[in-house]
């Protein structure tokens, strides 16, 4: 950890909140999709009934739980990385993985014509954007 009143602080500390806000958002998503899989295959399987990708719903929510699951530990590894060495590099991956696991899911609602549901993503999407462009300064 950088001194608080050094110039390197004012760019770690936003660092650090973004992989540990990724983490907890992806940790907590991944796992209660492995801790509750037949409910989330249920919904999702109603969600997707009338959508090009009505065939497919038990693997890509195999996919998007494994997607979810390592952007949540990269980015945990990360802000723990970030505390005792300094080094960004494995919270700037966990950044990358939450961006493109946010777009998987802003895919699906879109074919699923669930546009709120599309929307109400968006600011997660504007974190995990933040994140990698904060990461990739160090």
């Amino acid at each position: 950890m950088p001194p608080f009143d050094s110039a390197r602080f004012t760019l770690w500390l936003p660092q650090l909140l973004c992989a540990a806000f990724l983490a907890i958002l992806f940790l907590q998503s991944g796992l209660d999709k492995v801790v509750d899989w037949k409910g989330n295959l249920g919904w999702l399987t109603g969600h997707f009934a009338k959508s090009p990708l009505k065939g497919v719903v038990t693997p890509m929510l195999a996919v998007i739980t494994l997607m979810e699951l390592a952007a949540g530990a990269l980015s945990a590894a990360g802000a723990v990385a970030l505390v005792a060495t300094g080094s960004p590099f494995l919270a700037y991956l966990g950044a990358v993985l939450s961006a493109v696991s946010l777009l998987a899911l802003f895919f699906g609602q879109r074919m699923a014509k669930e546009y709120a549901g599309a929307a109400v993503l968006v600011p997660y999407f504007v974190v995990a954007l933040a994140g990698v462009y904060l990461l990739r300064l160090s």
